[in-house]
């Protein structure tokens, strides 16, 4: 385990998401790994079916993402105050929570999942194909709840680099048995489900194993799973609302999917392409936002408030400069990349791709300044104002999907990100120099204290 409250913070806040860069990627990898296998041996309706199903997904999974990043949150701080017993304690509580969660979670969207789908205008050649898809999908949360729990965990204790190796492992299999059930056992989508949901269990077991023979703070015992309703909490008042901010923000993805249903099948082909390779080109802006969340958090339980100031500072030119790179490949770059996911002959669907990454990659700078915003609040603990930004971009990802959409087809769809992002950054902002302005008093009050 690695503390982050020494050394160079640009240091270590780089080798620090590294890992968590290339894991991220290889997460993406097998999701993408899906379509791309759907898209070249299925064809177009079925990549458009799997790909329609994405904000879905986003919805409940996501809701199950935020909720274990939230609850790592406190086990981090924790460990930053070097209270084991208490990261033991959270551990505990974490698993409680999530348990509940998944057996909620799982039973609301297999009963729903249909009627989304006919809300979202699904096109009639491809809901079957989705509504199977997803299915499946939502029957495995329990396994990508544990291992976004599981490894949000080692993260917390500032282990990066393991959860990679699991994530890469699990990459592997999800492609070989997307392989083996679609081309071998021709179960179509289905096979592709049952292939993700696989890996994840795996990637879960991989995660036990490792904290049972690697990390005694986060061996439990029988006495550390007794109730305490403090800890439960205290871990809802930061897990809830990153949990609900990111089913809000997959909420207006929802609207998105809706709109773009209707404009046909190429273009939901198109926004399913395209939103994949901006997946992988975002990675590096996202894994610096997890970065820091981690790093305020242990320099927040152990009263380093000036390091955290510096370590923003620091992210933010970091990761500002890899958008502008992010940026130039997928604009130059993309339509050549689309062609992982379709046949190149499909000219319409690339020339609305090209359009997506135009509208979508000169933006990326503002997605750097959103993520490092927003995971420096989590870190801090603060969970209201980043729910809110999330309303925002509810609120944006709307305006474009009902009006932009409405009166400019394709390209208001696309404006829909850029627009979620600045207007989640104008909620952010007040409350982030806030937070900076609070910090500095902390630390000014902590250097008189130790005269």
């Amino acid at each position: 385990m690695k503390e982050l409250t020494h050394g160079n913070p640009a240091k270590l806040i780089f080798f620090f998401t590294i890992p968590l860069l290339i894991g991220n990627i290889f997460q993406q990898f097998y999701n993408m790994a899906d379509m791309i296998i759907v898209g070249q041996t299925l064809g177009k309706d079925a990549l458009a079916a799997v790909g329609s199903t994405g904000s879905i997904t986003f919805l409940i999974i996501g809701f199950a993402q935020g909720l274990t990043a939230g609850l790592s949150i406190i086990t981090s701080q924790y460990f930053g105050a070097q209270n084991y017993q208490g990261v033991k304690k959270s551990f505990a509580t974490s698993i409680l929570i999530s348990a509940a969660v998944t057996i909620f979670l799982t039973v609301l969207s297999l009963v729903f999942v249909h009627p989304i789908l006919v809300l979202m205008q699904t096109p009639p050649e491809i809901i079957k194909d989705a509504q199977t898809f997803i299915s499946i999908i939502f029957v495995g949360i329990f396994a990508a709840m544990a291992f976004n729990l599981l490894s949000n965990m080692i993260r917390a204790l500032g282990d990066s680099r393991t959860p990679l190796f699991f994530l890469i492992i699990a990459s592997v299999i999800n492609v070989v048995l997307d392989l083996i059930l679609i081309i071998n056992f021709h179960m179509g989508v289905a096979g592709a489900g049952i292939a993700t949901v696989t890996a994840q269990i795996i990637s879960s077991i991989l995660c036990v194993l490792y904290i049972r023979r690697r990390i005694p703070n986060l061996q439990l015992r029988k006495k550390d799973f007794a109730i305490n309703k403090e800890e439960i909490r205290t871990h809802l008042n930061i897990a809830l609302p990153m949990a609900f901010q990111s089913s809000i923000i997959a909420i207006g993805a929802i609207v998105l999917q809706a709109a773009l249903n209707s404009l046909g099948t190429d273009v939901v082909a198109a926004q399913a392409a395209s939103s994949k390779i901006e997946q992988f080109a975002t990675q590096p802006m996202m894994s610096f936002g997890i970065a820091m969340a981690t790093f305020t958090a242990q320099n927040y339980g152990a009263k380093n408030y000036k390091r955290i100031i510096q370590g923003v500072n620091q992210c933010l030119v970091m990761s500002i400069g890899f958008s502008f790179l992010a940026g130039a490949i997928v604009i130059f770059f993309g339509d050549h990349l689309v062609t992982l996911f379709v046949s190149a002959k499909e000219t319409k669907v690339l020339a609305l791709a090209q359009t997506y990454f135009n509208v979508n990659g000169s933006m990326y700078w503002l997605l750097a300044i959103l993520f490092i915003v927003r995971y420096t609040l989590q870190g801090l603990g603060q969970s209201v104002i980043p729910t809110l930004a999330g309303l925002m971009e509810l609120v944006m990802r709307s305006f474009a999907a009902i009006i932009l959409t409405a009166v400019f087809g394709f390209i208001g769809a696309a404006l829909a990100s850029p627009l979620a992002w600045a207007g989640s950054v104008v909620v952010l902002i007040a409350s982030y120099i806030k937070a900076m302005n609070r910090l500095k008093s902390l630390e000014r009050a902590k250097m008189n204290e130790g005269l």
